[in-house]
């Protein structure tokens, strides 16, 4: 859990890879993963109530990990509940949280193009240097673009 770094507004993309990661080295991400087992009854079979049993375990931890994952500042401005007051499960909770980062998504996005467009090479600095720096850019933008890919306005 510490290896997550808390959500500010600027950081979502790497949030959220982190927090796959974590939920998935603690076999929590099983309520990311699948929907919501049908609810236990007295005719519910040993395996379905296991079922429920793990699903509601990973989906309440999973739940707690992420928000308090969550900056102070911003964890007020994220929906926990849906139109009907019914609390978000985890998976409904991290697409809430995906929908505010949306557009500051693309605004980095975008400042990182033209940062790449217009950054060149000094001569003073070393060459393995700068190439490291463009490199970086590269591969900020291209975890930028998977997550702006998830969403549906880009083919």
């Amino acid at each position: 859990i510490n290896g997550i770094e808390q959500l500010n507004g600027t950081n979502f993309t790497s949030w959220k890879e982190k927090i796959g990661v974590v939920l998935g080295v603690m076999d929590l991400d099983y309520a990311l993963r699948m929907e919501k087992p049908a609810e236990i009854t007295d005719q519910s079979s040993s395996k379905q109530k296991f079922a429920y049993e793990k699903w509601e375990r990973s989906n309440r931890i999973s739940f707690m990990i992420m928000r308090s994952s969550i900056s102070l500042e911003i964890r007020g401005a994220i929906p926990m509940k849906d139109d009907k007051e019914r609390e978000f499960t985890a998976k409904e909770f991290l697409a809430s949280v995906e929908e505010q980062f949306k557009g500051s998504s693309k605004a980095n996005a975008s400042t990182l193009i033209m940062k790449m467009l217009i950054t060149k090479y000094n001569g003073t600095s070393e060459v393995r240097e700068h190439i490291m720096k463009m490199d970086d850019m590269v591969s900020k933008l291209k975890g930028i673009w998977k997550s702006l890919k998830d969403f549906s306005f880009i083919s």
